[in-house]
Formats: C-alpha cells, sequence, structure tokens
C-alpha cells in the first residue's frame, strides 16, 4: 500500500485533524452513516456496523492505548486488515445505505454515505460514475468494495479522486 494512499485514509479518519484517531471519533462514522441514511439506532444493522467497527479500531490500535497514531495505522492497513476487517466494516456502512438490501446503491444513497463517513462530497459523483461502468444508476456492493480495497492497497481505483488530499499528519497530542 502507498504511503499517500494511507495518509489520506489516516486524515479522512483523523476527523478533527490531531494526528490519532480515538475510538469515539472512528466509531462515530457508523452513527454518522445510520443518520444520513435514515437508519434507526437500534436497528439491527447499525448495531453490526457498530460491532465491525469496533474490531477494526481494536486491531487499529497496535498499542492498546486507545489511540491510533498514523505509524500504528500504517503498520497494520493493508490487504490482511482490509480483508480480515475492514470488508466487514465497510460492508455494513453499505448495507446501512442500502434501504431495499438489493447490493446496489443508487447515486443518492451513494452520496449520502461517502459524505456521512467523511468524503469529499465533490467527488461523490465522479466516483459513482466510475463504478457504474455499465451505467445503470447503481454501484453493486462488490465493486463498491474491490474499489476501496484497490486504492487501500495500491493507492489507485476508480474512486481515487473521491478521497481528499492528504496533509501532513501531525504530531499526536498528548493523552
Amino acid at each position: 500500500m502507498s504511503d499517500t494512499a494511507k495518509r489520506r485514509i489516516f486524515a479522512m479518519l483523523d476527523a478533527d485533524g490531531d494526528g490519532v484517531i480515538t475510538p469515539a471519533e472512528y466509531l462515530a462514522r457508523v452513527d454518522r452513516a445510520a443518520a444520513a441514511c435514515g437508519r434507526d439506532p437500534h436497528h439491527p444493522l447499525v448495531a453490526a456496523a457498530r460491532v465491525a467497527h469496533a474490531e477494526v479500531f481494536r486491531q487499529m490500535d497496535g498499542n492498546a492505548d486507545g489511540a491510533v497514531t498514523y505509524e500504528e495505522y500504517r503498520d497494520w492497513a493493508g490487504h490482511e486488515a482490509f480483508e480480515e476487517s475492514c470488508r466487514p466494516a465497510l460492508g455494513s456502512l453499505f448495507d446501512l445505505a442500502d434501504h431495499d438490501g438489493d447490493g446496489h446503491l443508487t447515486r443518492e444513497e451513494f452520496t449520502r454515505l461517502r459524505a456521512a463517513t467523511g468524503n469529499s462530497p465533490e467527488g461523490a459523483d465522479a466516483a459513482f460514475d466510475a463504478l457504474d461502468a455499465a451505467r445503470v444508476g447503481r454501484v453493486q456492493r462488490t465493486v463498491y468494495l474491490a474499489a476501496i480495497h484497490d486504492f487501500l492497497t495500491t493507492g489507485h481505483s476508480p474512486m481515487t479522486h473521491a478521497y481528499p488530499e492528504a496533509a501532513p499528519t501531525p504530531a499526536p497530542a498528548a493523552h
């Protein structure tokens, strides 16, 4: 995985830009996605997403101190981490947005999910178009997850331009 891709993803996950990802910061992605997608906070899909994201955070936090630094994230991120925990967690967010459960997102569902999880809204249409190669107005779950996997592991994907440019990672704040 390229360092540039890791920095871009880390910057997106470090919502307050302080150089560390906290459990509250990371798990808030689920609550934002649930709210943006109109899911009741007590819906079983929301509960499943919280469990999946808690596991990702546990794995990212290499020293188990409750804060993930860029170095911890960099050392953790890659193909194995994606397959073991990121695919289920990201798939759970997709499922929150997929209201009819057909394994596809419409442009509106896709855009809502991307914005709720910290992605730049400016790139949503282009990212959707890149993933909707058949031009049917829907993005398949497998295609969505494959594109994220490709970006995380190679730094390239049809959605590359949808990820924000990463600013230099600040030194972590004292805990």
